[in-house]
């Protein structure tokens, strides 16, 4: 059973190449052994062509993924098939989440996974030295004492911020689950000690060591075990403030910048919502709310729950694309207070 990247990778390049070249299409993304190839050629369909369009050599299966990566300075006119692929990748990464083909959503996993890579950094308890800032006396005394008069400075160097993802998983929020989950996992597997992740649901599950994984649908595997209220129904106050008063106060979100991923949907009293995302707010540097009707035309914060969290977050944003993940991810990356 070939890997999900695997076939990915033979999906794409055979894109790129033409229908005429699978054999070797499937032989150079599916193959990553001798014995891989004995098998490949056991249960291909045609024989082996005899000769190969391309020097017969192992290549690194990244080099496959040409034909999805944005164009370089005149792609269009030297390449008009990596012009025509990069304008596909451009509409998927503004297609809504809940809307994709499974064969889409596998690409736009791969789009998340890109994406996932933020680092936002606060400033630390030690100083380096700097060309803006306050002055550094010490040093500046003892430039003194060695030659003309000079004022050094320094500033605080800077640490990384600590990120908590809180991802509904409840009915409504169902269609996107999944796509947060892999954005989730990317973000755990990019800055492992820098991530947590937990599931709001009708009650609070870390889902952190299990999205520490590796692999993708294995970490989706474990995750889904882990949840017990999975597409179930939603009781945001409640699990909010469970980690709030969990590990929010045991470290988790002090000084943190934590993303809720939500629909703002609330079966219970909206002002105990209200309660637990201020408690939130005063322990976090940051709290962004993540809605995936936020980007559509006509939006209104109507829902009880998001109507009542507005006064207590900073931001609120979209989330039902690609492209919208990306903004955040950006967001997430400047925000450095």
């Amino acid at each position: 059973m070939y890997s999900l990247d695997r076939r990915l990778a033979f999906l794409s390049a055979l894109d790129a190449v033409g229908p005429e070249h699978a054999y070797w299409v499937g032989r150079l993304t599916l193959c990553g052994s001798p014995e891989d190839i004995a098998a490949y050629d056991a249960v291909a369909r045609d024989p082996a062509p005899k000769g190969s369009p391309w020097p017969v050599r192992r290549l690194p299966e990244r080099s496959l993924f040409r034909a999805t990566m944005p164009p370089q300075v005149g792609a269009e006119e030297g390449d008009p098939a990596l012009a025509v692929r990069a304008s596909a990748e451009e509409v998927l990464r503004n297609r809504d989440l809940a809307t994709l083909s499974t064969v889409e959503r596998a690409e736009a996993a791969r789009l998340l996974t890109l994406t996932a890579r933020v680092k936002p950094v606060r400033a630390g308890r030690r100083y380096t030295r700097s060309s803006t800032g306050p002055v550094d006396r010490r040093r500046t005394v003892r430039a003194l004492l060695r030659g003309p008069d000079v004022l050094l400075r320094k500033a605080r160097r800077p640490r990384p911020r600590k990120v908590v993802l809180l991802v509904d998983v409840s009915g409504s929020m169902s269609p996107y689950a999944d796509a947060l989950l892999r954005f989730a996992h990317a973000m755990v597997r990019h800055r492992p000690r820098w991530t947590a992740v937990y599931a709001l649901g009708t009650r609070l599950t870390p889902l952190t060591a299990a999205l520490r994984t590796r692999d993708p649908q294995t970490a989706l595997r474990i995750a889904g075990q882990a949840i017990p209220d999975w597409r179930g129904g939603t009781r945001l106050a409640g699990t909010v403030s469970a980690f709030v008063r969990g590990d929010g106060h045991r470290g988790a979100a002090r000084r943190a910048v934590v993303v809720v991923f939500s629909d703002g949907w609330e079966t219970g009293d909206p002002a105990r919502l209200a309660d637990a995302v201020a408690h939130l707010r005063r322990l976090a540097a940051r709290v962004v709310w993540v809605s995936p009707h936020a980007g559509r035309p006509g939006f209104a914060p109507s829902a009880g729950g998001l109507a009542a969290v507005l006064p207590h977050i900073d931001a609120l944003v979209a989330g039902h694309t690609v492209a919208a993940l990306e903004e955040l991810v950006r967001s997430l990356e400047v925000h450095r207070a």
